[in-house]
């Protein structure tokens, strides 16, 4: 079985601060559910443990597989 390779993500947050990580989908579905809950999150990302302050994400934004720009295997 082939591994998903992670998934891009931009977290927005209060003041304007971005942060860019790369997560599998099952910790994008998971940060998807606590969003509604707030207090803190924690997300596994390729770079490591992320904890998130849920009460100051403006927005989540991630990318599609799709619309990488590049060559295809």
């Amino acid at each position: 079985m082939a591994s998903v390779a992670p998934r891009r993500i931009s977290v927005g947050f209060q003041g304007g601060q971005v942060l860019a990580l790369r997560v599998s989908d099952d910790q994008l579905k998971g940060l998807y559910k606590a969003l509604a809950a707030g207090g803190w999150h924690e997300l596994e990302t390729e770079d490591g443990p992320v904890r998130l302050y849920l009460g100051q994400v403006v927005y989540v934004r991630a990318e599609d597989e799709d619309s990488r720009v590049g060559f295809g295997a």
